[in-house]
């Protein structure tokens, strides 16, 4: 199969999963397969790649958080099915995606499943696992499973349940892969232990779950839960535990956010008291409903997400890559310029050595050089400016070359959020066609930037679309709903 064959399949493939469980995105591919053009004309992605390949089209919801903090038994909970185990000690130490699917599969399939599927959010991460850690990358089934489950409540999600990162020896690659979650998802559940709320037992999440998150612009997206609060009923101190573990949050930096208290009904401790069991009992069914809320909300995320990930790349494009580019460029000229000068010098003492050495010196080449009876521009002259330029011009493709490939060790083959090629951008530029002096880099001209401001303008017009699907501000939909019983009766 060739690289273009693939590519079809690929759009084929998400056009169809689009059609049947999210029409309201199809419009949105023409625009990114418009993007597609733009950026393979700079050299950004190959010609036979695409944006949509490269960002996941699936709502994302994942489950992060401390060693035996319930985050499993939560997943359960909210999907009706004892997928995962459970326990008071580390479970699982893989990182389990779940979907749904024609059967409950209880037994996971490996990672290359995901691996190597573009459609889920881990395509192509052992390439990542493998740049942080040597070896791993070809190890991905130690990293990742695959569940499905035949419930109502897995249909256009993808749900990832994580093992515990409150461990002192966490490998570098387990940790690119979170940061790689946190990215990509809709909605991220980080959860702690109500048993262990005090700063040490949640070193590792506070520095890599939520200090990271304290700047980002989707910082909403990260909810902050309490789990298994139940076992603070005895001494019914939820108020101060709760308070403490905020007060713990806030020391990583985070000043705000939303937080619960949650914990499992079936597992909890009993409750002797009625009137504390019931205060308790509320506080729970109220972030427990609003957590659920929140979950059944990502497809709707999932779609301004989406649209807004094609605004977010033509500002990347504009204000980070271009100027990226034109910065290696300049660099690159300078250099060559540089060492143009010193082999035009080299070029002309090595030449007047020869001469010397032959005899004569160059008084006597230039007499010979320009000594021509018959009148006219002697071959002579032509011939050695041949000669001279032929190897002036050898000369600079090698140092064209060279700091080409100095400059371009410097940049990045993966840059942005979307894994775009700058390294292979500047390489286009300095390609022996290509002039020195060019000052934007090639495929970024007029043309590309009306394309841009076209984009921009389509993008806009599918973040109204989608309004419209959710909202009414006119009431336009509610006054036709009211008109439909009377036009009926008439």
């Amino acid at each position: 199969m060739t690289p273009r064959q693939a590519l079809q399949q690929r759009l084929a493939a998400l056009d169809a999963h689009l059609r049947a469980e999210h029409p309201n995105l199809l419009p949105v591919l023409p625009t990114f397969r418009a993007f597609d053009r733009i950026l393979a004309g700079l050299g950004l992605i190959d010609r036979h790649e695409s944006l949509t390949t490269r960002i996941p089209w699936w709502p994302m919801v994942a489950v992060l958080g401390t060693f035996s903090a319930g985050k499993s038994t939560f997943l359960n909970g909210y999907l009706g099915e004892a997928l995962q185990n459970t326990g008071n000690q580390a479970v699982d130490d893989k990182f389990t995606v779940i979907c749904h699917g024609p059967e409950t599969r209880k037994e996971a399939l490996p990672g290359t499943a995901l691996n190597a599927d573009p459609r889920f959010p881990f395509y192509r991460i052992a390439d990542e696992i493998e740049k942080v850690a040597a070896g791993e990358g070809k190890r991905i089934d130690n990293y990742l499973q695959l569940k499905t489950l035949a419930g109502p409540r897995t249909k256009g999600k993808i749900f990832i349940d994580s093992p515990g990162f409150d461990a002192d020896d966490q490998r570098r690659s387990v940790l690119r892969l979170v940061d790689h979650i946190v990215e990509l998802s809709d909605l991220v559940l980080v959860f702690f232990d109500a048993r262990h709320p005090e700063p040490g037992a949640m070193q590792d999440t506070l520095r890599h779950l939520v200090a990271k998150t304290v700047n980002r612009a989707d910082a909403r997206k990260v909810c902050y839960i309490l789990n298994q609060v139940d076992t603070t009923a005895k001494e019914d101190n939820l108020e101060a535990v709760f308070g403490a573990w905020q007060r713990a949050i806030a020391q990583a930096g985070l000043v705000s956010g939303r937080f619960y208290a949650i914990y499992d009904q079936r597992s909890a401790v009993a409750i002797e008291d009625d009137g504390r069991r019931a205060r308790y009992e509320a506080r729970r069914d109220h972030d427990l409903a609003e957590l659920h809320t929140r979950i059944n909300e990502v497809e709707v995320a999932r779609a301004y997400r989406i649209i807004g990930s094609i605004d977010s790349l033509t500002k990347e494009l504009e204000g980070e890559i271009i100027p990226k580019l034109r910065e290696a460029m300049a660099a690159w000229r300078r250099r060559v310029l540089i060492g143009d000068a010193v082999w035009g010098a080299l070029l002309l003492v090595l030449s007047g050595a020869i001469l010397q050495t032959i005899g004569g010196g160059i008084g006597a080449f230039l007499g010979w050089l320009f000594d021509n009876p018959d009148g006219g521009v002697p071959l002579r002259v032509v011939g050695t400016a041949v000669i001279l330029g032929g190897l002036f011009l050898v000369g600079h493709v090698k140092i064209r070359q060279f700091f080409a490939g100095r400059i371009a060790a410097g940049l990045s083959d993966r840059f942005g959020d979307v894994d775009l090629n700058l390294r292979q951008a500047f390489l286009a530029n300095t390609r022996f066609f290509r002039s020195i002096f060019a000052k934007q880099p090639a495929g970024w001209g007029g043309r590309a930037r009306k394309a841009i401001f076209a984009i921009r303008e389509a993008t806009a017009v599918h973040v109204q679309r989608i309004n419209d699907l959710y909202t009414d501000p006119a009431g336009r939909r509610a006054r036709e709903a009211a008109s439909a019983p009377a036009t009926a009766a008439e």
